[in-house]
């Protein structure tokens, strides 16, 4: 009787119109949510299909039938293409701009496509499209499910195993994982390098800890010669990886010693573990940077956002 009630006062509202505009928020939030992997899903169609590097090899603004023609499409779905670009245009990956001398428009590239142009220095095409592989988006679909058992991670629940043991079995998931991680890598470290050089004044060494083949460190190692710094991974990581004067890759486990260092830094590492296990790579962490009586420093980076508040 209660809901009946309440579904009764809702109609009553709908129809003197009292929350009309709020229920249409309401269903447009949910919508908006619902169907939000649209735009992440479009966006990794347009880069298997090359989308951003075809208008960019155009020279100017590629019309629909220019850009129909160029791409690897079936002729049947060449009318389908519009829906595809209007919803990149929307999301902000493309632009459309009017070509000269006609009222024609031709479809150009902003500053987000650039960035995953495949011979662009700082592309993120890799870290695209290593999230957005089906591996990493299944554990997604065990979210419900993880809540309601003792498994470590959702991912866990989705494949039978840790993340790190899929990739050990898996040499396909550790290679675009790593290309990944070095494509992110390369975007936040050009930051680092030009706008918080500071971090980096009085070092003398450096560890990067979990630095996977070693993206960041050797920017580093470029930028600041003086700096001697050491990669730290699993031994499989770095097994076959050559370093350089001032360069080094060293097999070990964070769990278990860190390598003695003026700084260490965390970068994408401490968001993959729990609190206990964080405060386990922390304290190797310290006791790194705190031998021989030194008292240096600890750098975690999770991401160019957290770059930003950190370093201002």
């Amino acid at each position: 009787m209660e809901r009946l009630n309440s579904f009764r006062h809702l109609n009553q509202n709908w129809a003197s119109g009292d929350h009309s505009k709020e229920l249409l928020h309401a269903q447009a939030h949910i919508w908006n949510h619902i169907f939000s992997f649209i735009n992440s899903m479009s966006l990794k169609s347009a880069i298997q299909l090359g989308i951003p590097d075809i208008i960019n090899k155009h020279g100017h603004p590629i019309t629909l039938s220019e850009l129909a023609s160029a791409l690897p499409i079936h002729p049947t779905k060449s009318h389908s293409l519009y829906r595809l670009m209007r919803i990149l245009v929307h999301s902000g990956f493309f632009a459309q701009k009017k070509l000269t001398g006609t009222d024609e428009e031709g479809y150009t590239l902003t500053s987000a496509s650039q960035l995953l142009l495949t011979d662009h220095p700082l592309s993120i095409t890799p870290f695209l499209t290593a999230m957005l592989n089906p591996v990493i988006t299944k554990p997604w679909h065990y979210l419900s499910t993880w809540f309601q058992n003792d498994d470590p991670t959702p991912f866990d629940t989705a494949h039978g195993m840790t993340f790190w043991d899929y990739g050990n079995q898996e040499p396909s998931l550790a290679h675009f994982f790593n290309d990944a991680m070095a494509s992110d890598a390369r975007l936040v470290t050009s930051v680092v390098i030009d706008q918080c050089k500071g971090v980096f004044e009085g070092l003398e060494s450096l560890v990067d800890v979990g630095g996977g083949t070693g993206t960041v460190a050797k920017a580093i190692a470029d930028a600041f010669p003086h700096i001697e710094c050491s990669v730290l991974d699993l031994p499989h990581v770095v097994a076959d990886l050559q370093g350089s004067t001032n360069l080094k890759y060293v097999g070990g486990d964070m769990f278990q010693a860190v390598p003695p260092a003026d700084a260490i830094l965390l970068k994408w590492i401490l968001h993959d573990w729990n609190d206990e296990e964080c405060v386990k790579i922390l304290k190797k962490s310290k006791e790194a940077i705190t031998r021989k009586d030194k008292k240096g420093k600890i750098t975690p980076i999770l991401g160019l956002r957290s770059l930003i508040e950190v370093y201002p």
